[in-house]
């Protein structure tokens, strides 16, 4: 008589993915991992983490096949193992925000602070896209804009704004994003802009929110493999600052 696989092993396996979320360290880096490839150290200046625990949560990431790793000379460059694993973190998202009343307040606060930045939805702006009567800036670093972006969105990362607002047209709404709920660097920018005379907004997505939805996402190659910044810069602190 044929007996049936011992299912307990199965659990055993989907706890390997319990425990890499088990770890509110492990969540962000696979959060901003959805954002693109980035390297250890990079990682570890938008975490506020040293090197060596970054390394640490990557290996463990690494163990459960959440993320995986390309070598270039003396650095290790991570990026999620398949857009799966973007979604599990959404769905991850929204589960909590559901079921738990200190997520829902958390994400509340954030929201009535943007409802000041005039919130923008996502149907209407593709509409506007396609009318060419909006400007959408994606402020967030120009490797995340690489790996995919809002079609017909322009990269101006934040630090960059301030000395590109001449390029900006001052007829036509502008509406920045960043990463998400969370970021304020799209808040920022809309402060920005505000204050120099345009008209903006803000959308609250990220790009994963905006694929999950089953919207289009475009992608530019870029002209070199990536090379990030292998130390923490001024712009990496505010970025943390302000994620």
């Amino acid at each position: 008589m044929q007996t049936s696989p011992d299912r307990s092993l199965v659990y055993e396996q989907l706890a390997r993915i319990g425990k890499c979320v088990s770890s509110p360290h492990r969540i962000e880096i696979l959060d901003l991992l959805a954002q693109g490839e980035k390297s250890v150290e990079v990682i570890a200046a938008e975490t506020a983490l040293t090197v060596k625990n970054t390394s640490a949560h990557l290996r463990v990431l690494r163990g459960a096949r959440l993320v995986e790793v390309r070598k270039d000379a003396q650095f290790s460059f991570y990026r999620l193992a398949d857009e799966g694993v973007a979604s599990f973190i959404g769905s991850l998202h929204e589960l909590a925000e559901r079921r738990l009343a200190e997520v829902r307040e958390f994400s509340d606060e954030f929201r009535k602070g943007y409802d000041r930045m005039t919130a923008v939805d996502r149907r209407n702006l593709m509409r506007r896209i396609r009318d060419g009567d909006v400007v959408v800036l994606d402020v967030r670093d120009v490797s995340e804009y690489e790996a995919g972006h809002i079609p017909g969105a322009r990269s101006i990362p934040l630090e960059e704004l301030e000395s590109a607002l001449k390029s900006l047209p001052k007829n036509r709404e502008i509406v920045a994003y960043c990463r998400g709920l969370y970021c304020g660097l799209a808040e920022d920018a809309v402060v920005m802009l505000r204050k120099k005379g345009y008209r903006a907004g803000r959308i609250h997505d990220s790009i994963i929110d905006w694929k999950d939805a089953g919207l289009p996402v475009a992608r530019r190659a870029a002209a070199r493999r990536e090379t990030q910044k292998q130390s923490p810069t001024r712009a990496d602190q505010r970025r943390r600052r302000r994620k």
